[in-house]
């Protein structure tokens, strides 16, 4: 019994490796996908409201800018993270 838990564990964590989740969390679909990766970009939560997502664009992006070491590329996914996820805010959040 208990190398068939050891198996099933390495099996779950290969999984978790190769996909990037766990079995049992949902599939998201490419929009979902591009959200979760704005957020993770800025490294904000999913109850983040407009003021954290600014906030945290800018602490990206200060640290990410071409005169600090960083590059274009960089300033530019972050500028595309803040946008996605200030235009997915509900209304009530704006």
């Amino acid at each position: 019994m208990g190398k068939f838990i050891v198996i099933v564990g390495i099996v779950i964590l290969v999984y978790y490796w190769i996909f990037k989740r766990w079995p049992w969390q949902p599939k998201l679909n490419a929009s979902e996908q591009a959200v979760a990766r704005a957020r993770e970009t800025l490294g904000v939560s999913r109850f983040a409201n407009r003021n954290d997502i600014i906030a945290a664009h800018k602490r990206l992006v200060a640290t990410v800018h071409p005169d600090r070491g960083g590059s274009n590329a960089q300033v530019h996914e972050a500028n595309a993270a803040r946008d996605l996820l200030l235009d997915e805010l509900p209304d009530a959040l704006q």
